[in-house]
């Protein structure tokens, strides 16, 4: 295996709405790898062949928030830039809710992005830095101004901290029904799934550590009633267990880690 891997922050004020560049340049084993849900959009430009999905091949894309794995195929070289946007980045470079790319993946082309030219200077650029500030340049020139309803915001806000829907229906003066079919126009998930996905993003996170806890440690944690519900929730979000994940994947993600690693943090 060998894998370069090099994470960095982009300029401060585009962090609202995009908050990691993750550079890599991988040659493994062609397999079948899983795109996690997460509480973030995924962009990719891709600097050498594409990405494959069931939707099709992409040199540059854009995949919107997603309650179920994603399967990328490759033939084992992959070499790019992956950028996790947030919802309210959606808005400001594309001028669309993260709702209209829920559960769907688009080249950046459709989205009326500069996909060419972002794909042809981080070819042309020798470091990773110098790539990192053509995507600031580039997204920059594409922030347009965004406003966000502040109840749809605060939503987001206390799901991420854990709290009940109907604790937060409550907070905003909604019903849950109103809530959940607003949340949904602007995030494409609803404030339920979009918890699980989180909860399952905080576990995953935790079985990445370099000390990892055990699996009943983690449910615990995350808030799972028990080993049955934390295996119920990784199968439907991951497409398999925590310990069918850990045997298939997690060797991969550990020597990505464990490879040319570097993080630049402006």
């Amino acid at each position: 295996m060998d894998v370069e891997h090099v994470v960095g922050a982009p300029h401060p004020r585009l962090r609202p709405f995009v908050t990691r560049y993750s550079g890599y340049r991988m040659r493994t084993e062609p397999g079948v790898h899983r795109g996690l849900p997460s509480r973030s959009l995924t962009l990719v430009v891709t600097m050498d062949g594409t990405v494959d999905l069931l939707q099709g091949k992409f040199a540059t894309l854009c995949g919107g928030l997603h309650d179920e794995a994603v399967l990328i195929t490759h033939d084992g070289f992959q070499h790019g830039v992956q950028c996790s946007l947030t919802p309210l980045g959606a808005r400001a470079f594309f001028g669309m809710p993260a709702g209209e790319l829920a559960g769907t993946t688009v080249g950046l082309d459709v989205l009326d992005a500069p996909a060419g030219e972002l794909r042809e200077r981080l070819q042309e650029a020798t470091t990773w830095t110098d790539r990192f500030a053509c995507l600031d340049e580039v997204f920059g020139r594409l922030v347009r101004p965004v406003r966000q309803q502040v109840e749809i915001a605060w939503a987001w806000q206390r799901i991420a901290e854990g709290a009940p829907v109907g604790e937060i229906a409550a907070e905003v003066g909604w019903s849950r029904q109103h809530l959940s079919a607003r949340f949904a126009a602007e995030y494409g998930l609803t404030p339920k799934v979009m918890g699980r996905v989180m909860r399952f993003e905080r576990a995953n996170r935790m079985l990445r550590g370099e000390t990892r806890p055990t699996l009943t440690e983690v449910a615990a944690a995350c808030g799972y009633t028990d080993q049955a519900h934390f295996n119920r929730d990784w199968r439907a979000l991951c497409g398999a267990t925590p310990t069918e994940w850990i045997a298939t994947e997690l060797p991969f993600v550990q020597g990505g880690e464990a490879g040319a690693v570097a993080e630049l943090w402006p």
